[in-house]
């Protein structure tokens, strides 16, 4: 029996999606990391089947989007049906203020291999599939991991933290005694995936059918997804007979002949949360720290928030820029976020099956007069009801004001380059910090000591201009400023609703600061402080 010994910087438990965006995110700023995944390679059939615009903003941070679009259905319509097959809710928001389409169909395993793939051209990063836990502990200096490989062989891995994205039965949160309080839905549901989709219509709808409500779901690639309401007596052994498969799409198919099931699966909406995000040099991410129905398609795009937040603050603590207590504010940040996003999907999910059948004509009937309630229905339309993070404590300077962007994502228009090209803001800004002047030099006011402070950081200093004024041979060049025009009015609207003309942003595109020139020197010192800079 050998026992492998194996140093990193920080490891991962779980190559999901979670692990997978964190793994890169830290690779690219130069951070040692070790996967660890109990399974032979990634899940390979269909789970998560929405992706939204901040989720591939968070990905296009990494530089693989180029790589996930293809992947993907943009605009993707959610429509809520009656029994009678009347749309009562058509969701389909058709902004795009992060820069990419708000709803999007995607193939999960696709885009996992992806961001698996990127993981390939950093040296000090491994994955280490086929690895079962067997123990862990933590003391002052470090994390360690006792593994068991396939061949029974025991390894150890040693790292200075963990961060835990092993899913709903999280080994590390049942070990820690981390409470995970929520509650189980009393039905349960059967996935159906289809090769060659027979139906062939776009979009995902919703039908609220009394007897046995379903959803289907047209998917990228020809996959057409059903799920079906498991009846009470019903099993999932039972609901797998190819023949009560038929029995199922009959109900949605003019015929079953010749359909190819690409796989179908019984499972149960559960909505919990973990009572702590973070356990001195352990912390809990995606589905670890919570899970939710669903209905809104935000279990997936949750945990990949969990990921852009805690990556960053890592990375700095790591790299021994901040001091530990930053990783308090991922829990401060994203527990209240994720709670939101729970009590969504359970909404939803009551909107879908109301508990009681009295409720459902109570739906119905709202649903109806709701439709001819012009600013309620274009509430629904523009997905007003999915609660944006916004952040008033943690990482950042909350002004208090009600409607301050501080605590909120940035927006991502295109912004054109003084060599005249085209791109979105987000590569202009890298993976660091930024600060974003109107107008004038963003380093202005700065003493030599705070300019040294945020260049450590690896700040990108950007001044934005009307695209009109980037020819003009006598404008001001400021060292070290990358000067972007504003093609239509995006940034200058943007910079108009606040009465600041600086925005000091974090690596996760959220906004940690508002100041004017003048007041850019406090406004960092003060920032430094919330940051925990060493």
């Amino acid at each position: 029996m050998s026992n492998t010994n194996y140093t990193t910087e920080v490891a991962i438990l779980g190559a999901g999606p979670v692990g997978l965006t964190i793994a890169n995110y830290l690779s690219k700023q130069g951070v040692a990391v070790t996967i660890v995944e109990q399974l032979d390679s990634l899940i390979d059939y269909p789970r998560a089947i929405g992706i939204d615009d901040e989720s591939l903003r968070t990905i296009q941070s990494l530089g693989l989007v180029d790589q996930v679009l293809p992947h993907t259905t943009p605009n993707h319509a959610m429509r809520f049906l009656t029994p009678k097959g009347r749309c009562f809710a058509d969701i389909q928001p058709l902004t795009r203020e992060f820069g990419f389409s708000r709803r999007n169909a995607f193939i999960q395993p696709q885009v996992d291999n992806v961001l698996l793939q990127g993981l390939k051209q950093y040296k000090n990063t491994q994955v280490l599939f086929s690895r079962q836990l067997t123990q862990f502990s933590q003391d002052a200096d470090g994390v360690t991991l006792n593994l068991q490989n396939k061949e029974g062989d025991a390894e150890t891995i040693r790292a200075q933290y963990l961060i835990a994205c092993d899913g709903g039965n999280s080994y590390v949160r049942r070990n820690l005694g981390i409470a995970f309080e929520g509650e189980t839905a009393p039905n349960q549901w059967i996935v159906i995936d289809l090769e060659n989709d027979p139906l062939a219509t776009p979009h995902i709808y919703l039908c609220c059918d009394p007897v046995r409500p379903y959803v289907s779901a047209a998917l990228p690639h020809g996959i057409r997804r059903f799920e079906f309401m498991v009846m009470p007596g019903e099993t999932q052994e039972e609901l797998s007979k190819p023949e009560n498969i038929a029995k199922l799409l009959s109900k949605v198919l003019p015929s079953t002949d010749g359909i190819e099931v690409i796989r179908q699966r019984v499972y149960t909406h559960n909505a919990r949360i973990a009572d702590k995000f973070r356990a001195d040099r352990i912390l809990l991410a995606g589905d670890a720290a919570h899970i939710m129905p669903v209905w809104q398609g935000q279990g997936y795009n949750s945990g990949m928030r969990d990921a852009f937040n805690l990556a960053w603050k890592m990375a700095l603590v790591v790299q021994g820029k901040a001091g530990p207590a930053l990783l308090d504010s991922y829990q401060i940040e994203r527990k209240d976020h994720a709670k939101a996003m729970i009590d969504l999907s359970v909404m939803a999910g009551h909107v879908l099956a109301p508990p009681k059948k009295w409720q459902g004509f109570v739906r119905d009937g709202i649903a109806y007069a709701l439709n001819y309630i012009k600013p309620i229905k274009q509430y629904l339309l523009e997905m007003r009801f999915k609660p944006m993070p916004k952040y008033h404590d943690g990482a950042l300077l909350s002004k208090g004001a009600k409607n301050s962007p501080v605590g909120k994502m940035l927006i991502q228009p295109q912004v054109q380059l003084a060599s005249g090209e085209t791109v979105l803001l987000d590569e202009v800004i890298g993976n660091d910090f930024a600060i974003i002047a109107w107008g004038v030099d963003p380093k202005w006011g700065l003493s030599p000591d705070t300019l040294q402070q945020w260049k450590t950081l690896g700040v990108k200093f950007i001044q934005v201009i009307p695209a009109v004024q980037l020819q003009n041979s006598q404008r001001k060049q400021y060292e070290d400023v990358i000067t972007i025009g504003d093609i239509g009015t995006d940034i200058r609207s943007w910079f108009g609703n606040t009465s600041d003309s600086v925005v000091i942003l974090r690596p996760d595109r959220f906004v940690a600061a508002l100041a004017i020139p003048q007041s850019m020197e406090s406004t960092s010192q003060q920032l430094f402080k919330k940051l925990y800079l060493k």
